[in-house]
């Protein structure tokens, strides 16, 4: 109970009706969750750029940098740089094929991927085939 006093001490919420218990078991919840590889994810999906490349990989379920050059009409270099983001994020990966490397999507992503996916399609509708 000690540590509950303590806490509340910090909490800067100036209502009368403050629910300290509420915000008590708001902090555990939020403290306790991991969402940083949710928001590393959306936080890279901004770039309309790699959400294009996202998406194309999510269609097409793996491409190397000059198939992705070609379809966005960009340098390899471009796309290369890209491609380092969303892996160094551990978004994508790649799998060599002789000289070449195919980029896929990691599998534990899909999930949230999905969503942006989803509203992708819903908003294009008439467009994807």
């Amino acid at each position: 109970m000690s540590l509950f006093k303590k806490d509340i001490k910090t909490i800067t919420c100036i209502r009368k009706e403050a629910d300290y218990k509420q915000i008590m078991e708001c902090r555990e919840v939020i403290n306790s969750i991991n969402i940083k590889s949710v928001s590393d994810i959306l936080n890279l999906s901004t770039s309309e750029i790699r959400m294009k490349i996202l998406y194309m990989l999510h269609t097409q379920k793996e491409l190397c940098p000059c198939d992705l050059s070609d379809i966005l009409d960009m340098s390899i270099p471009a796309i290369s740089q890209h491609l380092r983001k969303l892996k160094d994020a551990k978004i994508i990966d790649y799998r060599k094929e002789k000289q070449t490397n195919f980029y896929y999507i990691l599998t534990e992503n899909y999930s949230t991927l999905n969503f942006l996916f989803n509203l992708i399609e819903e908003n294009n509708k008439e467009l994807i085939i």
